[in-house]
């Protein structure tokens, strides 16, 4: 990734899906049309905005607006098999030509600005190669990098070379085609791209993300390809030959997807992912075809088989309605497939997850675990839940997967004791009595406290549940507390009386069979009266926090007079 992008030259055809639509389906393109995608507009015809419907309406907000619409569905199969023809075109006059997205192509500018007479000449003989050869009306962006490149083909603009940065400078974040990141923009005050440009590359990293950073590289007219990009090796390329020409679109596309996965794989088993894609066929006749589609960051091994088979589709569907003579696609059937990968980049920051390769593992867990509980039942892949509860135990519910999760708020923060010195409150927490879920509770009579704040009994922030314990939340809960033994600084037990006062400073806790460990800090007593109003089910005990001399801190209960070890804070 270089601070000096090259001279791009990107041809772009407005409205390309509704083109597409026109071409392979037969819908008139200069009436009202709309192509949906989800029941939203992606892309409307110039007659359609005219009668004001806009990218983003729902089809029902779009219909009420111009009654005579006609609605398409988005097929990117249909938009890239369209606009083959185009590319070809393209490729008569310059060589080198990537595919960015169907109705986008993009080539390096110095080349046909030489042997073409100037940018202008250049750009000026493609548009009208393209229009005398597939009636598809088209623009052209020069500037440095694609990026800027395409978004100054949306004004036919050749931006002057180093000029780059000051084009961009007064564009809306929007440009970007990043909304969730434009949106984040604006409420941060943000709305140019000169403005996010302007802003640290170090603070973007660490606030927005590697996908931030990409994006921050762009607003400021700087080359957004991978870094370190570099020629494969030979081995990389992947070759499929076949006995029986494939010449019908569905038997192509299962051999593309066949042959997509053992690209994907080849590549991963290095530790590699290119963002530039090439294909390149050979007919039963021997005629060679080649295309290179680009993309805007790593191709998944999906996506390798969506480019693949929109490509064989475009080759063996052949001909463009608008201009039947012009054949773009093979001779004969194709005999020999190979996928040659170019921008290749090691795959920092996109290593395979736990679920497989990133952007599909959370996909492909879900179809794990929904199958094992196809096979076991519901109950067998369950997920942790937190909801109400004083101890930490409690808090803690195990829901089967793919059943609703409750929604629980979080206690305010506050921060284990760091003093050892006790100072007792003389504040008195109480709880009203009253039945919650079947539970009737009550706190204790007063709470003391060695340091911070006692119990929150009160607070509405953690209310319904007197005697809950204040954030942060233990790292380790115990499954069975641990016997433990507190003492004062004479090394006599300390105990809590009933009314919850501590016999004594805790000086010293004694784990199970450890040897003693000096109390540095503690907080509490966190009271809790559980059905007192049944005598065998009813629970009194109190919890307390210590930090302890070697670094740990415990979270320590006392009931009946016995000391246990609950959980351990990280």
């Amino acid at each position: 990734m270089t601070d000096t992008p090259s001279r791009m030259l990107l041809l772009w055809c407005p409205d390309w899906p509704v083109l597409a639509a026109e071409i392979v389906d037969g819908v008139p393109a200069t009436g009202p049309v709309a192509v949906l995608r989800a029941n939203r507009v992606l892309v409307c015809s110039e007659q359609a905005r005219a009668e004001g419907v806009r990218r983003g309406l729902r089809k029902r907000e779009a219909q009420a607006l111009c009654p005579q619409l006609t609605v398409v569905e988005h097929d990117p199969g249909r938009d890239a098999s369209a606009f083959e023809p185009v590319v070809a075109a393209v490729e008569d006059l310059v060589a080198g030509v990537e595919v960015a997205r169907p109705g986008a192509c993009v080539v390096a500018a110095r080349g046909p600005a030489r042997y073409l007479g100037g940018e202008e000449a250049a750009a000026e003989q493609i548009i009208e190669h393209v229009a005398q050869t597939c009636a598809v009306e088209s623009q052209v962006g020069i500037a440095d990098g694609a990026f800027a490149a395409g978004l100054a083909a949306r004004t036919g603009r050749i931006v002057p070379p180093g000029a780059t940065p000051r084009f961009l400078a007064d564009l809306p974040v929007e440009a970007l085609g990043r909304p969730a990141l434009a949106d984040l923009l604006r409420r941060l005050g943000i709305r140019t791209l000169g403005g996010f440009a302007a802003l640290p590359p170090g603070d973007v990293l660490a606030r927005f993300g590697f996908d931030g950073a990409l994006a921050h590289r762009l607003a400021a007219g700087r080359d957004h390809r991978p870094l370190a990009p570099r020629q494969p090796p030979a081995d990389l390329t992947v070759t499929a030959d076949y006995d029986e020409p494939l010449d019908r679109v569905d038997t192509a596309a299962f051999a593309a997807r066949m042959l997509a996965e053992r690209f994907h794989d080849r590549l991963t088993g290095h530790g590699l992912a290119c963002s530039r894609l090439g294909i390149e066929a050979v007919t039963a006749h021997g005629q060679e075809l080649h295309r290179v589609w680009r993309h805007d960051g790593l191709l998944t091994a999906a996506a390798v088989a969506d480019r693949v088979r929109w490509q064989l589709d475009g080759w063996l569907s052949g001909t463009s309605r608008r201009s039947p003579v012009r054949q773009s696609g093979p001779t004969a059937g194709i005999v020999r497939l190979r996928l040659v990968p170019d921008g290749l980049i090691a795959q920092v920051g996109l290593q395979p997850g736990l679920w497989g390769e990133a952007g599909e593992e959370q996909a492909r867990a879900h179809r794990a675990l929904n199958r094992v509980q196809g096979i076991l039942g519901p109950e067998a892949v369950v997920t942790a839940v937190l909801g109400g509860g004083r101890a930490p135990a409690d808090q803690v519910r195990l829901v089967p997967w793919g059943d609703e999760r409750p929604q629980t708020g979080s206690p305010r923060p506050t921060s284990l004791p760091r003093s050892g010195k006790a100072a007792r409150s003389g504040a008195v927490s109480r709880s009203e009595s009253g039945t919650r879920s079947g539970n009737v509770t009550r706190s204790g009579a007063g709470a003391g406290s060695g340091s911070g704040r006692a119990g929150g009994v009160g607070d509405p922030a953690i209310a319904p549940w007197p005697g809950r314990l204040p954030a942060p939340s233990p790292a380790v809960v115990l499954p069975s507390p641990l016997a433990a033994s507190v003492r004062d600084v004479a090394g006599q037990p300390v105990g809590v009386s009933a009314r919850l006062q501590l016999t004594a400073a805790p000086a010293q806790v004694l784990v199970d069979t450890a040897k003693p460990v000096e109390i540095t800090g503690w907080a509490g007593p966190w009271p809790v009266d559980e059905r007192w109003w049944a005598p065998d089910e009813g629970r009194r005990r109190a919890r307390f926090q210590v930090s302890l001399a070697d670094g740990t801190a415990l979270l320590l209960a006392v009931e009946a007079g016995q000391w246990l070890v609950e959980a351990i804070y990280d």
